[in-house]
């Protein structure tokens, strides 16, 4: 019986610092992905936070301090309007929100200056192009 309740603890210590474990984002390098697809955009760049379904249930979600949003509800929200300049602010970084801007959430605007640098027209297509995506996501 005893050790019954010694593997059973330290089953319970293993599973409770694997889980601790789980909690810490990995930051890695920004990949370049077509500044023409929103789609692709949001799976490499918001996805992780944010989930998929852009629901905030990404993988990465119970990690972070401040929980992601649900992109879905942004038009629900906002009295039935999607709220397109907010959205483009807040990725150039010109509204900074609690989660954008921390260590936990870069500011998009400055990654996409830094994957094609001197080329501010290509930046707000990329932020354009991701703003539509989740423009389209709406409930």
């Amino acid at each position: 019986m005893k050790r019954l309740a010694v593997l059973l603890g330290l089953t319970m210590a293993f599973a409770l610092f694997a889980k601790a474990q789980s909690k810490e984002v990995k930051k890695v390098p920004v990949s370049s992905t077509p500044a023409d697809s929103g789609v692709a955009m949001f799976k490499a760049y918001c996805a992780t936070c944010h989930g998929l379904d852009a629901k905030g249930t990404g993988p990465a979600a119970q990690a972070l301090k401040t929980p992601p949003a649900d992109l879905t509800l942004l038009k629900q929200k906002n009295g039935g309007k999607f709220p397109s300049a907010k959205v483009i602010n807040i990725l150039e970084g010109a509204d900074q929100i609690s989660a954008h801007g921390s260590t936990e959430m870069p500011l998009w605007g400055p990654v996409f200056h830094s994957l094609t640098p001197g080329n501010d027209a290509v930046v707000k297509l990329r932020i354009a192009n991701v703003t539509k995506y989740i423009e389209s996501l709406q409930k």
